[in-house]
């Protein structure tokens, strides 16, 4: 039986294929956009083109993320936290906490061997602790997004970046760039920003071993060392850390659709 999961993310759609519940078929991603059923029709049928399927050969969509009320093809969904737990377990059973960090927001969950959420919390409010903060300070400092993980990993000071804000932290860099300190640093000093406030969020809701980061921010290195600083402990990248939500929805729909 195939089921599929939609991710309705903030920045970027993503649908996983589950063959039986347990065989990944396909992904596909499309940035979302301003026409978010247009790119979620793009993704679906890119994943079906890629596992040799049709629209008729899926038997249940659940969908996850900020639009899955209104995700296409979808007959129900689930929370954000709730498809993350699902997905991480899958991919990796020893997974006790999932932060998770995407365009518009981070997460942080505690979860049990099944993938049932104990406790969360959500930065929902402030773009200083998600992906869009990155990409906002690296326009300041007139590098690529790619380019700003790399930098921090060469510098050699640590400097503070005292706004929590967004807005005020663009203004900060630019203040950074005319006090003469250096790209790395400063980009050093943007991903100790986020850190620190996922770190904070983390903490807060409580962790334990094994701890997975998932979400488009987990594929920047000079992020995952920051947070293994932070915490003082291992944080694992799941593979394919963007399509884990995704995973959890369809494993979701698998569910719905009494595979067994």
């Amino acid at each position: 039986m195939i089921t599929a999961g939609i991710d309705m993310g903030a920045k970027n759609i993503k649908v996983v294929l589950l063959e039986d519940g347990k065989k990944i078929r396909a992904r596909a991603q499309e940035l979302g956009g301003t026409d978010t059923r247009g790119a979620t029709e793009k993704a679906f049928n890119a994943a079906l083109f890629q596992a040799g399927l049709k629209m008729a050969d899926v038997s249940h969509v659940t969908s996850t993320g900020a639009g899955r009320a209104n995700a296409p093809y979808a007959q129900d969904n689930v929370t954000e936290v709730g498809a993350a737990a699902r997905g991480a377990v899958f991919v990796h059973p020893a997974t006790r906490t999932v932060i998770d960090i995407g365009a518009e927001e981070g997460k942080t969950l505690r979860c049990d061997a099944a993938g049932k959420v104990i406790d969360f919390a959500v930065n929902e409010k402030c773009a200083a602790g998600a992906g869009s903060f990155m990409e906002s300070m690296a326009r300041a400092l007139e590098v690529k997004l790619e380019q700003l993980g790399p930098l921090a990993m060469k510098s050699t000071n640590s400097i503070p970046m005292n706004a929590q804000c967004a807005v005020f932290a663009e203004s900060e860099v630019v203040t950074l760039v005319h006090q003469k300190h250096s790209k790395e640093d400063i980009a050093r000093a943007v991903h100790d920003a986020i850190a620190d406030r996922i770190t904070s969020m983390v903490r807060k809701v409580g962790f334990e071993n094994d701890v997975v980061l998932i979400g488009g921010v987990a594929k920047n290195p000079a992020f995952v060392e920051t947070m293994k600083r932070n915490l003082e402990t291992d944080v694992l990248v799941l593979e394919e850390p963007e399509y884990v939500g995704a995973l959890g929805a369809a494993l979701v729909a698998a569910e719905n659709a009494g595979v067994k």
